[in-house]
């Protein structure tokens, strides 16, 4: 008679284990993913190196002597393919119990039998076009060097996807009023229309707000990389199966961890002294990702917390960008071939001042947030940006000390994030 080998070998013990990882823990699967991710973005980006030269997809580091031959431009459209890539391998993993016909509803689900959860599987897929439209849109601009004016929505346009499904799946559009609001608002308010501008807005804040707050070697992924990894230490702490919220973390961190895997492939050859540049590519890329699991992981308000470096970066440079001072096409620190080092760099002013740009200057001058020099015919300020801030109380840099400085107030602010959160949080909400 024919013996069979037993079910119990050790190679067959293997299989049932890998599978029943594939079938019951998609985090652990979302993990391998970023690991490959980052490995395979590690190993693209300089074999693609010369493609890009070759396409004339190079640009000059400003903060480097003019010697320096040209850098391939635009690396981030490598970062954000790869990591698409994996997502799309990954959309099957969360949905394997379903098709073992083992498929469970959790505590928050309001249907009555276990039926394949079609609204999870369409927020995965509008996540997915909007990060791909604006992958696309933040190479577009790469390429054609969109203006601002013109740039500055593209986000929400790549938005739409995801702000349909949360009108489908959820259409929750109230909010709660901080507690010392109420005694004005009353508890609840709904914003209705208005919560989908702010939605949109946050969209846009994101990409943007990246991006501003850019132009040293490494600046713009360390930035990135803090953000990412300050939202997954946030889900990790929800991973608990007696909390309603675990499903919205758990798709949250589904979309973070291989963002910080392809990330870190990145950023070993941007950091300082940087081969390759990101792009603006990049920073729509992160900054969409970012909103994606923010919109829909209902956690919109802690992710901004952990931009409050951008926040203030972006207030501060409100007068330049939106024309009541002069702002002139690059406000990226000066370099200073003598001494090796960034310094900050300067705007001139052409006077009679009008009382806007006047107004603007004598208050930041008051809070010791800009340094005026004053002409004849003109005024030399500072261009109104942290970077520049930083160095104008400091003094000159170089700029990686510069940018691991950014990366260190990133980490800091994130440290006040979960404070605010966690602690403060009680003087506005009831619930953490």
């Amino acid at each position: 008679m024919i013996q069979f080998e037993s079910i119990d070998s050790p190679l067959n013990i293997n299989l049932c284990s890998f599978s029943t990882l594939l079938s019951h823990d998609p985090l652990s699967v979302s993990v391998g993913f970023s690991i490959i991710g980052g490995l395979i973005t590690c190993k693209l980006v300089p074999e693609f190196k010369e493609s890009f030269i070759k396409a004339k997809l190079t640009g000059k580091d400003l903060a480097k002597d003019d010697k320096e031959p040209p850098i391939p431009e635009c690396m981030g459209v490598i970062c954000a393919t790869v990591y698409l890539v994996c997502m799309f391998f990954f959309i099957p993993f969360p949905f394997m119990e379903w098709f073992s016909g083992k498929g469970k509803i959790s505590q928050s689900e309001e249907f009555h039998a276990p039926t394949f959860p079609h609204h999870k599987l369409g927020e995965f897929l509008a996540a997915m076009l909007s990060l791909q439209s604006m992958t696309f849109l933040g190479f577009a601009d790469d390429i054609f060097d969109i203006r601002w004016r013109h740039k500055l929505f593209l986000p929400a346009i790549a938005s739409i996807p995801i702000l349909m499904v949360y009108y489908v799946n959820f259409g929750v559009t109230h909010i709660v009023v901080p507690i010392p609001l109420r005694f004005i608002f009353g508890r609840i308010i709904d914003l209705g229309f208005l919560y989908y501008v702010y939605m949109s807005m946050m969209a846009i804040f994101c990409t943007n707000s990246i991006n501003i707050l850019a132009g040293i070697n490494g600046v713009e992924i360390g930035q990135s990389l803090v953000i990412a990894c300050s939202i997954a230490i946030n889900d990790f702490l929800f991973l608990n199966d007696a909390d309603p919220a675990v499903e919205a973390h758990l798709f949250s961190l589904y979309f973070i961890l291989p963002f910080i895997g392809v990330s870190f492939g990145l950023i070993i050859y941007n950091w300082y002294p940087s081969e390759v540049f990101v792009g603006d590519t990049y920073c729509y890329f992160a900054g969409m990702t970012f909103a994606v699991v923010g919109i829909l992981s209902h956690f919109s308000k802690t992710v901004l917390l952990f931009f409050i470096p951008q926040i203030f970066n972006f207030i501060y440079s409100c007068p330049q960008l939106f024309r009541l001072v002069d702002c002139p096409r690059h406000r990226l620190p000066r370099f200073n071939p003598s001494e090796n080092k960034l310094e900050y760099s300067r705007v001139k002013i052409q006077k009679p001042l009008k009382k806007p740009a006047s107004f603007v200057l004598d208050l930041f001058e008051l809070l010791r947030l800009v340094k005026v020099d004053k002409g004849e015919t003109s005024i030399e300020v500072n261009n109104f940006t942290l970077m520049n801030l930083l160095l104008l109380k400091i003094g000159p840099l170089h700029e990686r000390t510069l940018a691991i400085l950014v990366v260190v107030i990133q980490i800091l602010a994130s440290c006040l994030s979960f404070y605010i959160r966690y602690h403060l949080v009680h003087f506005f909400y009831e619930v953490i």
